[in-house]
């Protein structure tokens, strides 16, 4: 049986042409977490960066902490609650509240003390050590700080469209309510605003 040698170049070519198609490679760069990368316009790492900044330089600036001190001779003692989504996305609230935690926890002028979807696995823990640890070492029942002040917030958005561009508004409030009496010590809030484009491609 006779070969074309050109026949044979052409399917060797697309094979090759093939291969590559099929296994195409991914490029990862790293980046600096404060670069601001906005691929969609929905919210993201930089958004929620900037809500914990603003927050934490709000709650660290007003005096609801110092007059708790002054009137108990106590630091106050936080509890994180719920904080609603709103929005029209699936968005972690958990990223902007632990830095506020971190913060506060940090300063040495706030105790913080676990939230209820963190208390199960602690309660469980010291009911095995009841169990199974020696009687010295084994932590007691009962013994819980409670808080004196709880987080509670909620995101909430707007969407406005037209013409391919679509204004994105985010409203954070956040605020730290008085367990035993309800009085609000601290409210903040965060805006932000971001105007998406979306190309047009002309033929």
């Amino acid at each position: 049986m006779s070969h074309d040698p050109h026949i044979e170049g052409v399917a060797r070519l697309a094979l090759v042409l093939m291969l590559g198609l099929g296994c195409a490679s991914t490029l990862v760069q790293r980046t600096s977490t404060d670069e601001v990368i906005d691929l969609s316009g929905r919210w993201n790492d930089t958004d929620s960066r900037l809500v914990a900044e603003e927050m934490i330089r709000d709650v660290a600036g007003r005096s609801w902490a110092v007059d708790h001190a002054a009137r108990t001779g106590q630091k106050p003692t936080v509890i994180v609650g719920v904080i609603r989504n709103m929005s029209h996305e699936h968005l972690n609230t958990q990223t902007f509240v632990k830095d506020l935690e971190r913060e506060w926890v940090n300063s040495g002028r706030v105790r913080v003390v676990a939230a209820s979807d963190e208390r199960g696995s602690v309660r469980a823990e010291r009911e095995d050590q009841a169990t199974h640890a020696r009687l010295e070492t084994a932590r007691s029942m009962g013994r819980e700080t409670g808080a004196d002040y709880m987080l509670l917030g909620q995101i909430n958005t707007i969407l406005d469209s037209a013409d391919g561009e679509t204004v994105r508004y985010y409203q954070i409030e956040l605020e730290l309510i008085d367990v035993e009496t309800n009085e609000k010590a601290w409210i903040g809030q965060k805006k932000v605003k971001k105007l998406v484009s979306r190309k047009r491609f002309g033929f």
